[in-house]
């Protein structure tokens, strides 16, 4: 089962994890271009894998994570300006 969700930012365009698990996939690298609602990562949690969406239009300025990584509530993933 699959379920999208944009999280949280935090400062300065930071895309934050919406809750604890593991980074199944990620879709973009650092300088690319994305859409608002474009899936950054899928992020698995509880067996769900959910779509972690840019919450806004712009450049990936850092990427924080990569595939089979753990992440914490709330632990900054993306940066997107």
């Amino acid at each position: 089962m699959r379920r999208t969700m944009t999280p949280k930012r935090h400062g300065e365009g930071a895309v934050t994890a919406p809750m604890t698990g593991k980074i199944l996939s990620v879709m973009v690298k650092k300088g690319d271009q994305v859409k608002v609602g474009q899936i950054l990562c899928v992020l698995e949690a509880m067996k769900m894998e959910n779509e972690i969406m840019a919450p806004k239009t712009g450049t990936v300025q850092e990427v924080y994570v990569s595939e089979d990584s753990s992440v914490s509530e709330g632990e900054a993933l993306f940066v997107v300006s």
